[in-house]
């Protein structure tokens, strides 16, 4: 038997009054999710109480960690999706490109948490001109401070275990949760809290009149101006998948972050050209990596979509009920159709892995909706939304519960 994980990235939401006081679950059409809950329907609190709610403690949780007692910080996880394997007394921090507005610093407005959504050719060279200014260089090597660049907004920063901070004492504000704030009173705080305000506010002497801005203002988008840093962590070890449930695995995904727990924990994370976090992202061929890792010898593969959390955070109702629609259609759909072509027998588990409010543009850590469905007793179509799972009264009280049952 085969097994598969769809991960909707913030899918599950509360009421939306722009969709008739339902949430985008509740409003949409989905079929192809529907069947998948003609089996097992129910919901599951993948984030523990007291851990906060994010992709990084949720997706621990459901691939069977406990966050309360492995993590380490959400960068030390993206540091390692990126091949950056933190070595004792260094400490990782996320570095966002962000787009902030006006022409100062001192009170600007956070108008994105991803830059405009900035990614490939134009995301490295700001990186990369910005890291080579004397300036910002000079104030980085101060602390010890290196950032590795990807083609994406989001960057890994890492502090020498010479210059170890205390990492319970640094504090951060995740930017996706201010979006539309000023900045003055989310600067970092505590240790090294000054010195990177100081590289943030560099970053932005330097970004804000870059010719890559100019031609993104000029085009009508957002500039990439500013670094934003947060999510400090350190290294962190995982028990193999394999060792936890006797299958092998691959992961499908876009994010470092994804990469990272998989990759930590000893799944595959084949890469996908033109796969992208965003709405506009290379569905068929994430799709046709799931189905190529389980011909190819895994038991289980996981895909995660990143685009309804995206809209989400970006407050876009219809962008995200478009993801949403997305991952019916064109992810869902085309897995159930070839997926019995590898093995007739097989599982699919779909979930959000955390919701995330359009109310807000930010996370929640309440229990999410789950389905599992088995291709050799799949049961009648039925809607998938927050509603209908928590009618069923099955509740799952931890994430860690998840693949068990889906293995089961």
């Amino acid at each position: 038997m085969k097994y598969v994980l769809v991960i909707g990235d913030g899918i599950a939401d509360e009421a939306v009054e722009k969709l008739g006081g339902r949430t985008p679950l509740e409003a949409m059409d989905c079929p192809n999710i529907n069947r998948l809950a003609g089996g097992r329907l129910g919901t599951c609190q993948t984030v523990p109480a007291g851990v906060a709610a994010g992709s990084d403690t949720a997706i621990l949780s459901i691939f069977g960690y406990d966050p309360r007692t492995c993590y380490t910080g959400r960068s030390a996880l993206e540091a390692a999706g990126m091949g950056v394997i933190l070595k004792p007394g260094e400490t990782s921090l996320r570095v966002n490109l962000c787009a902030l507005e006006g022409d100062a610093f001192d009170g600007a407005k956070i108008l994105s948490h991803n830059g405009g959504s900035i990614e490939g050719e134009e995301a490295v060279e700001l990186m990369e001109d910005l890291v080579r200014d004397p300036r910002f260089a000079s104030l980085a090597a101060a602390i010890g401070f290196t950032i590795h660049i990807t083609p994406t907004f989001r960057h890994t920063g890492v502090i020498d275990a010479a210059h170890e901070p205390d990492r319970a004492g640094m504090h951060f504000t995740e930017p996706h949760n201010i979006l539309g704030a000023q900045i003055d009173r989310y600067m970092p705080t505590g240790v090294l809290g000054a010195e990177l305000t100081a590289l943030m506010r560099a970053s932005f002497e330097v970004l804000r009149d870059h010719p890559v801005n100019r031609a993104r203002i000029a085009a009508g988008r957002l500039p990439a101006n500013c670094i934003w840093p947060w999510g400090p962590g350190s290294a962190m070890a995982l028990a193999s998948f394999e060792s936890l449930y006797h299958k092998k695995g691959s992961a499908v995904s876009a994010v470092p972050l994804v990469w990272g727990i998989a990759g930590l924990c000893g799944v595959d994370t084949p890469r996908v050209d033109g796969a992208t976090a965003e709405l506009e992202t290379n569905y068929e061929g994430k799709v046709q990596a799931v189905l190529d890792a389980l011909a190819g010898g895994a038991d289980f593969c996981c895909i995660h979509i990143e685009a309804p959390d995206e809209c989400a955070h970006a407050g876009d109702v219809e962008g995200k009920c478009e993801a949403i629609r997305r991952l019916d259609s064109r992810v869902v759909g085309p897995l159930l159709e070839r997926l019995g072509k590898i093995d007739p027998e097989y599982r699919v588990l779909l979930l959000s892995d955390h919701p995330t409010l359009l109310s807000t543009r930010g996370h929640d850590g309440k229990a999410v909706p789950f389905a599992i469905y088995d291709s050799t007793n799949p049961g009648e179509p039925r809607k998938f939304d927050e509603k209908h799972a928590r009618a069923t009264g099955d509740f799952l009280a931890e994430g860690p519960m998840l693949l068990r049952a889906l293995f089961a």
